[in-house]
């Protein structure tokens, strides 16, 4: 009965001679006339066959879903390679009664879980800058004041540096008369303690390196954290 249907309603409609908007606005009412009459079809079906008609308030259920290439399909059960898609359940009347969500996949449910996270994370942030600051200049003061520590860290730790990198020069110039620097044969070897310094001092040196940039790094984004929670605050306390 539905492709007795779809053909009448096929042959019966009208086309405009050219394609374009108005034609692919002809195919979709063209669809929707066809997918409509199925349904309606498919209800007198399921009415008749309980020996009611649709407003005598029958309880059979109709489904309605869609497939891969967009097209809506009904039926008085689900397809199993649908049953996780979403799916619309309606009554003898075409009523929609149940609204059931496609299932979602791992990814899905894993970015929804970091959304969640990030929400509660915001909202633990939002607090407790209310619950601690009273003002702007507050936290300005408390920036400045944490950002000069780390300052004087940076500056102390390239003094310490500047110091071994020339502690380093005078050991290498001095290691200059010993084997292998030296290549005169009767060159006397290093001494062990000379070898011993120049491995420390090259070490400790790689070291205080390693502090400056993590120091400045902090910095960095100490500063970058600061300007974000006054702009957290300003926005919360509506200052402009």
């Amino acid at each position: 009965m539905a492709s007795q249907i779809e053909a009448h309603a096929l042959e019966n409609r009208s086309f405009p001679a050219h394609n374009g908007a108005g034609f692919l606005r002809g195919t979709r009412a063209l669809k929707h006339l066809v997918w409509t009459l199925s349904a309606g079809v498919l209800f007198a079906g399921l009415t008749a066959s309980a020996g009611t008609t649709p407003s005598s308030g029958s309880d059979h259920k109709l489904y309605k879903w869609v497939d891969e290439q967009g097209l809506t399909h009904y039926g008085d059960r689900i397809p199993p390679e649908y049953a996780t898609k979403e799916q619309h359940v309606l009554n003898s009347r075409g009523i929609e009664v149940e609204h059931l969500e496609a299932q979602k996949s791992a990814e899905q449910l894993a970015a929804e879980d970091q959304a969640k996270l990030e929400a509660e994370q915001r909202a633990k942030r939002d607090k407790n800058l209310l619950n601690t600051y009273v003002s702007v200049q507050e936290i300005e003061h408390l920036r400045d004041q944490r950002l000069t520590l780390v300052t004087d860290q940076i500056k102390v730790t390239g003094q310490f540096l500047d110091l071994l990198n020339g502690k380093l020069k005078k050991l290498r110039a001095s290691c200059m008369v010993y084997r292998p620097y030296n290549a005169d044969p009767k060159a006397p070897p290093m001494p062990d303690q000379v070898a011993e310094d120049l491995v420390r001092v090259a070490s400790d040196i790689r070291t205080q390196e390693e502090n400056l940039r993590e120091k400045r790094s902090e910095e960095a984004t100490m500063s970058k954290q600061f300007e974000s929670d006054i702009a957290r605050f300003k926005e919360l306390k509506s200052i402009h």
